[in-house]
């Protein structure tokens, strides 16, 4: 399992070091900021499992900061400050963070307010997809539910319809499709791709060839649920 990359977004070093080395122990893969600008850059260059941030910084002030990263991320946010006025730590939730730890506290905490926020962001997106999702992928039985039944797909099927599970919305072309299956190796290429795709559509809707999977001439295919 890849670790959990978190963004440290606080100006005092000293504390930042000591944050670092304690949640690098746990096994969190942690890169620390100091300005809201280079926080705002690191973001847009990589995804981040989570952000802690601090509210007294240079440049700007964390709950802006803070407003400013909800308009472009949905990342959990967990606010670490010495402020513990109300009205700060009720400004700091009504701007989309997640939490809000005043200090001083024990890196302890912090760690167990960490793996909270990421357990229940976790659930939401699985009760999330589950809600508005016909489909379900159960990667330890190797089976993709559809409306709550199990499909009768062969291996090379199932990793095709995986695929584009995972990649909604998205024009995936036949070499892509060929290459991520570990389960079979074509000769024929892209006939063969186009059989297995007919065959996923036969047994999503046999009456309605392409609801779910639209072909994308000269390239290859998108899958879409709505």
């Amino acid at each position: 399992m890849d670790a959990t990359r978190l963004l440290l977004i606080e100006d005092d070093v000293q504390m930042a070091e000591l944050l670092g080395r304690f949640l690098r122990q746990e096994g969190m893969a942690v890169e620390h900021v100091t300005r809201p600008s280079r926080a705002m850059k690191a973001l847009e260059a990589a995804p981040y499992d989570l952000v802690v941030l601090d509210l007294s910084l240079p440049e700007m002030d964390g709950l802006m900061l803070c407003r400013k990263i909800r308009e472009h991320s949905d990342v959990p946010i967990i606010i670490s400050s010495a402020r513990t006025d109300l009205d700060d730590k009720l400004t700091g939730l009504e701007n989309g963070a997640d939490d809000y730890l005043p200090k001083p506290y024990d890196p302890r905490e912090l760690m167990a307010r960490i793996k909270t926020v990421l357990r229940r962001r976790g659930r939401s997106e699985t009760e999330a997809e589950e809600t508005q999702s016909r489909f379900r992928i159960d990667e330890e039985a190797t089976l993709i539910y559809f409306d709550g039944e199990p499909l009768r797909l062969t291996l090379a099927e199932y990793e095709i319809l995986k695929l584009m599970l995972k990649h909604p919305n998205r024009t995936i072309s036949r070499a892509d499709i060929a290459n991520s299956i570990e389960s079979h190796r074509f000769d024929s290429g892209v006939e063969s791709i186009n059989i297995l795709v007919g065959r996923i559509r036969k047994k999503l809707d046999p009456e309605h060839f392409d609801t779910f999977i639209q072909t994308v001439r000269g390239i290859g295919y998108r899958f879409d649920e709505h």
